[in-house]
């Protein structure tokens, strides 16, 4: 299978190329290397993919209006378009929403139109989010309750992105599915989440932010984990576009408490943390849930990594990556 992967130097698009790629896979990926956050880890994320023979990959935004050009007959055979490209950050949307409707509107919009020109009119997996829940009462969330109340910029580009995939498969026939990820942690994550803030801070007894006194829950979910069902809907959908559904929840099914997921972090760094208590910052939600049920069903998606498990080898990899 030829995929045309999207955010290849970020967190998760870097693990789903490398697993595509281990499997046997073609990948092209792209990736406009955008300085959100170090330049220099997406870097090191591409050099750990870059020799493999079936990966090619181009430096390109994919909210240009010219895409189908600028990556001209590389992308003509592709049977999948895998799109994880996104402007992440719910704390960072609040201060530049413009940067949010760029990268995950007018994204979407040129992913779709591009599938559309592409010979083979390639199916697309996306990625959503849980924050399009918003503050929502009702747990485990599912994916038919109400996405209509998004609390964060962020969370609002995320729930325009899945109407724009109805439109174009009313409108044109496209067939797509989004992927509502869940709080993804693990190995290469990004620098401005709570796993690696507070790893850093913890590591050189430097004080955490813990937001509304620690009563937060996150349902924090393992980016092998993830990327097994990325892989799985795209397995689906090229094999079964007719039966794959419109969203999926990618979760651990199992929320934890914040001074729960602060004990984990403290454990594997064999040192206490120095907590600061602060309020809600605006655009955070209290809690994150994902009934994983139409996932287990059609994707085959059961989460395996525990908390404790993985942040203990984050802690490991984030000790040697910052001495190198």
């Amino acid at each position: 299978m030829k995929v045309l992967l999207t955010g290849a130097a970020g967190f998760v698009g870097y693990h789903a190329a490398r697993r595509f790629l281990d499997r046997g896979d073609e990948v092209l990926g792209l990736d406009n290397l955008n300085d959100y956050y170090a330049v220099k880890l997406k870097q090191d994320r591409l050099q750990q993919i870059e020799s493999h023979k079936g990966f090619r990959f181009r430096e390109l935004d994919v909210a240009r209006r010219d895409l189908g050009d600028a990556i001209g007959p590389e992308g003509a055979d592709v049977d999948v378009i895998v799109h994880l490209a996104a402007q992440a950050g719910v704390r960072y949307s609040v201060t530049n929403p413009y940067a949010y409707v760029d990268a995950n509107v007018t994204g979407q919009v040129a992913l779709f139109e591009l599938a559309g020109q592409l010979p083979k009119r390639p199916p697309l997996v996306y990625a959503s989010s849980s924050s399009v829940y918003g503050a929502n009462d009702k747990v485990p969330f599912a994916e038919t309750d109400r996405t209509d109340s998004p609390v964060s910029i962020y969370a609002a580009t995320k729930k325009a992105g899945e109407l724009l995939a109805h439109v174009y498969a009313d409108m044109h026939g496209i067939h797509s599915t989004g992927l509502r990820l869940f709080t993804v942690y693990g190995r290469y994550g990004r620098p401005d989440m709570a796993p690696w803030l507070f790893t850093d801070a913890i590591l050189q007894g430097k004080p955490i932010s813990v937001f509304n006194n620690g009563e937060m829950q996150r349902d924090f979910t393992h980016v092998s984990d993830i990327v097994a069902g990325v892989v799985a809907a795209a397995d689906r959908i090229v094999a079964k576009p007719d039966e794959t559904a419109p969203v999926y929840n990618l979760g651990n099914n199992a929320p934890v408490k914040l001074l729960d997921f602060i004990a984990a972090i403290e454990k594997a760094a064999g040192r206490e943390a120095i907590m600061e208590m602060k309020p809600k910052p605006a655009g955070d939600v209290l809690r994150t849930f994902a009934d994983i049920t139409l996932a287990e069903r059609d994707l085959g998606f059961q989460p395996k990594i525990a908390l404790e498990d993985g942040m203990a080898d984050f802690v490991d990899w984030f000790r040697t990556y910052n001495r190198s």
